[in-house]
């Protein structure tokens, strides 16, 4: 087994090929001829016979035999990935997008981000960053429009500029990423966090991917303030699996979770596309609709067979930003606020996912750091300067790649197989369109429950280490943000190894990092008092 692939990931990729589980060992005979006899060595070890290997140049430059894969798990890995993230392209319009004349998203012009030039630049952006990634990084992370950011660019920023302006902003925050990546401090801060806390970041993306995948299902929903109770969330509508879409999506997991336990190649594939026909064939017996217009109806896209295969993407928001426009318009205090926000949520998004997703890929040495970490954060920063310029919001690498590394993706390949669907997605968007939310949730409750197993490496007996785990486990989901759950982790350990008289084993980033988050968590009322 190579060292790059822990003896521990092995039941991390549970989906593999029949010839992925086998070697063949060869001994040499009296007469010189090979006799060979297959070796179970389970589904992450070294490739599988000649016919499995990858050889040549693509194997040489992605290693994907010195990381134990094959050809195989990395185009299925990115299948994988893809399939779990094209929603972005659907979800991204909706959130900073808008219609022309319309009030949601308007800027403090009322201009407004056109859903159709949105859908494209987001599909654009995330096909030549992920591909980008896979040929610098060599991970399998693939990169797209990043949640959070977004919603802070429709709510908070663009009301006070105009959208080419909270654009330029993005790029700024991506000039400074990219320079902090550089000059190696972004690299220097992950290497500083403690093994143990990274673990509980990567079991905290976990459970945040998992919480996700419950409310894009439906599975669990907020409960309306009209409805004068104080729980915030409940099981579907009125604590029950109420719609045909909650039930496709429970259905979901189970067929995937079954899948997994029997280890069958493709198995989160399969599970989605089992749960795309049946949606397929219910809604064109039922015609439920969305569930803009009918309760009972589906998230976010309608499961039906496509009208039309496609058409040329509209890509004229590309280069429409205003690097310095904001700075004038609101002052230099006011924008460096909303840049400082943006640079927070980006860094440590991107440091906690990848934390997470290496751990889970095995690649992560004793101590949870990556190789080659620092060509992966740069090029990572670079995807916010990509999205800025082309009006997509900020790139970041997406935690439900964790789906394609279950399914057996370790090298950059993956990413390149990802992106470029990203980019076939530009021309051919009713096709993947077909695919709803609810039978994509499933693979990344699946995978969440793969993640959260992290925790392990914690010990929960020493309370000095138990306290900030959970608290950066519970937090990421609970608030919806990664970031947050980082920051919350920084704050707590400190104060704890503080706590236990070890205040000198702390590194001094670590401590520089959590007085930043203070700052950060507290940049309202301190909004308020310098005006």
């Amino acid at each position: 087994m190579p060292k790059d692939v822990p003896s521990e990931s092995r039941d991390l990729t549970p989906a593999d090929d029949p010839a992925d589980n086998s070697t063949a060992k060869a001994t040499e005979t009296a007469d010189g001829r090979a006799d060979t006899a297959p070796v179970d060595t389970g589904p992450a070890t070294t490739a599988g016979p000649a016919s499995a290997t990858p050889n040549g140049r693509i194997d040489r430059f992605f290693k994907i035999s010195e990381r134990g894969s094959t050809l195989n798990r990395e185009f299925r890995g990115g299948l994988v990935t893809f399939f779990t993230m094209a929603y972005i392209v659907v979800l991204n319009p909706i959130i900073i997008g808008g219609i022309p004349g319309g009030e949601k998203n308007a800027d403090v012009l009322g201009n407004v981000l056109p859903l159709a030039q949105v859908a494209a630049v987001t599909a654009l952006v995330a096909g030549v960053m992920s591909i980008l990634f896979g040929l610098v990084a060599n991970y399998p992370f693939a990169i797209a429009a990043g949640l959070g950011i977004n919603s802070l660019l429709a709510v908070s920023i663009a009301p006070e500029v105009t959208w080419p302006e909270a654009m330029g902003l993005v790029v700024v925050d991506g000039i400074i990423i990219v320079l902090l990546a550089v000059t190696g401090f972004r690299t220097a801060v992950f290497n500083a966090v403690p093994s143990e806390l990274k673990a509980a970041i990567a079991a905290g993306i976990g459970a945040f991917i998992a919480f996700i995948g419950f409310v894009d299902a439906g599975f669990v929903k907020r409960i309306p303030d009209a409805a004068g109770t104080t729980v915030p969330v409940q099981l579907g509508s009125d604590n029950s699996i109420a719609t045909i879409p909650t039930l496709i999506f429970a259905l979901g997991v189970l067929i995937m979770g079954v899948l997994v336990v029997r280890k069958v190649p493709g198995g989160l594939l399969i599970g989605i596309a089992i749960t795309t026909v049946l949606s397929v064939v219910l809604e064109r017996i039922f015609d439920y609709g969305s569930s803009m217009d009918n309760p009972s109806g589906w998230g976010l896209t309608v499961p039906d067979i496509p009208t039309a295969l496609g058409g040329l993407p509209d890509l004229s928001l590309v280069g429409d930003v205003d690097l310095f426009g904001a700075f004038t318009r609101i002052g230099v205090l006011a924008a460096s606020v909303f840049v400082f926000a943006l640079v927070l949520s980006n860094f440590f998004d991107a440091m906690g996912t990848m934390t997470g997703l290496g751990k889970e890929a095995g690649l992560a040495d004793e101590k949870g750091n990556l190789p080659g970490i620092g060509r992966a954060l740069v090029v990572e920063g670079t995807g916010a300067i990509a999205g800025g310029a082309a009006s997509a919001s900020s790139n970041t690498v997406f935690v439900e790649s964790a789906s394609g590394i279950a399914e057996g993706a370790r090298t950059g390949l993956a990413n390149v197989v990802t992106g470029v669907l990203f980019l076939v997605a530009m021309f051919l968007t009713p096709i993947y369109e077909v695919i709803p939310l609810e039978a994509i949730a499933p693979a990344l409750v699946v995978v969440g429950a793969m993640m959260i197993g992290q925790l392990t490496a914690v010990d929960f007996r020493r309370f000095d280490f138990a306290l900030p785990a959970f608290l950066t486990v519970v937090t990421m989901p609970f608030t919806y943000s990664i970031a947050n759950g980082i920051g919350i982790g920084f704050i707590s350990w400190v104060v704890m190894a503080t706590a236990a008289g070890k205040a000198r084993s702390v590194h001094p980033l670590l401590w520089l990092v959590a007085a930043v988050f203070v700052a950060y968590f507290a940049r309202g009322p301190i909004s308020d008092l310098i005006g």
